[in-house]
């Protein structure tokens, strides 16, 4: 790969500075930042990094449903462009980098190579996509998916933002946009016209930090199989007067099953197996609990991930088997309710070997690892677009005001993605 001068890579990171204290200062809401799917947040993002698209002699315009594409000219323009970006929203009292790290990197990549005198041969495609948090719209990868016409078309009219009540066509709308090419399930963009697709993203978790590492190359995002309504149904009694023989009790029956399932975990986990669970919510009905009562229902998710889509069907029915047996057992009936699937996406060899050895070049410590988070990057591989994602270390997790993105981490994942972007480009 071929170095790039030292100014220009201290360009592209003097803009990433720059724009990520724009970003900050305008979707400021103490304590942290907001940027609403399809609200006002969101909407001012996209405004600061189109104007500095703009700046830099890039091609920008906004789709019908607001996707924002800025495109750096290559010598020919049949060529099928590389594309990098990520989402711009963010949840309530959120961090300033979660999504922006992917636009800002990709804007500064394009700085680099204008301050390099380098024109690519294809294009280069920074992508500001919309609604990627599912806390605003109750659906996963709400923008890429509408991007390429994946959604449902009656998204527009039956997702309701969790906040307003108010459907995604009346946010749309709001923006100045326009949900048609949803209801039509009409895609904006041709993924034949995507040579490869990169997302820089913090990393949401504590392992660079743990390990001392800048920087990851993501082999994979890891897929998911969610059940966000489960109940146990047993019988509400009295706690003192109901012998164990006699109960049906919601809530010793769902602990006995997640602490099946926390066994389950660890023995997978001990034997090599990429595996989450989590449980989210685990609530009795406030309208019956006391302390001197037996529950007679119980609410609780599950969501359980994995980058192996067969073991997530095994546990699925494992599962299902054990809810079967403790259920018998202890006079409860559970009802995992309605699941939602995400399948799993493994980024693409060729340019993780890529990233890898660039960042070797670089000089920049780097481990692989899986992402336990989803990210629109999977939208795109799932589309059978060679993809990759690079995670940049980040302190204290993601989707809190506390994100504390260095930016001389910023400038480590520069030094790695700017030679590999422009070795792509050609």
């Amino acid at each position: 790969m071929t170095p790039f001068p030292d100014r220009a890579v201290a360009e592209a990171l003097a803009l990433a500075t720059d724009l990520f204290s724009r970003l900050a200062a305008a979707t400021a809401d103490p304590p942290g930042i907001t940027r609403a799917s399809f609200g006002e947040g969101e909407g001012e993002a996209h405004r600061i990094l189109a104007e500095a698209g703009r700046r830099l002699g890039m091609e920008v315009t906004t789709d019908a449903i607001g996707t924002l594409r800025m495109v750096l000219p290559g010598r020919d323009r049949a060529l099928p462009a590389v594309a990098m970006g990520s989402h711009l929203d963010s949840v309530p009292h959120g961090g300033n980098f979660d999504g922006a790290a992917g636009v800002v990197i990709g804007l500064a990549i394009a700085a680099a190579l204008r301050e390099a005198g380098r024109t690519p041969q294809r294009d280069l495609l920074v992508l500001g996509i919309r609604a990627e948090e599912m806390c605003w719209f109750p659906a996963h990868y709400l923008g890429s998916r509408a991007l390429f016409g994946l959604l449902p078309r009656d998204a527009p009219d039956t997702l309701r933002r969790v906040d307003t009540g108010r459907t995604l066509a009346e946010h749309m709308a709001e923006q100045g946009l326009d949900p048609t090419p949803i209801r039509e399930g009409r895609g904006l963009l041709d993924p034949a016209r995507i040579a490869y697709f990169i997302e820089p993203h913090i990393e949401q978790g504590p392992v660079l930090v743990e390990e001392g590492l800048p920087v990851a190359v993501v082999s994979g995002i890891r897929g998911s199989l969610r059940y966000p309504l489960a109940r146990a149904h047993g019988v509400h009694a009295h706690a003192g007067a109901v012998p164990r023989r006699h109960r049906r009790d919601a809530a010793m029956a769902t602990v006995a099953l997640i602490a099946a399932l926390d066994e389950r975990w660890s023995r997978l986990e001990a034997s090599g197996a990429d595996l989450v669970c989590t449980t989210g919510i685990l609530a009795t009905d406030p309208a019956h609990h006391t302390s001197t009562k037996i529950p007679g229902v119980l609410r609780f998710s599950l969501d359980i991930r994995s980058l192996d889509a067969s073991l997530l069907a095994e546990l699925d029915a494992w599962l299902r088997a054990e809810a079967a047996r403790l259920g018998a057992a202890r006079g409860v009936t559970f009802d995992f309710g309605p699941p939602t699937h995400a399948a799993p996406a493994p980024m693409d060899p060729g340019l993780r070997t890529l990233l890898m050895l660039s960042a070797s070049q670089a000089g920049v410590p780097v481990r692989e690892m899986a992402s336990g988070a989803g990210h629109d990057a999977a939208t795109f591989a799932g589309l059978g677009i060679p993809t990759v994602m690079l995670f940049l270390r980040n302190e204290h997790g993601s989707h809190n005001p506390d994100e504390a993105l260095e930016m001389a981490d910023v400038g480590a994942g520069l030094a790695v993605l700017v030679p590999a972007v422009s070795e792509l480009l050609g």
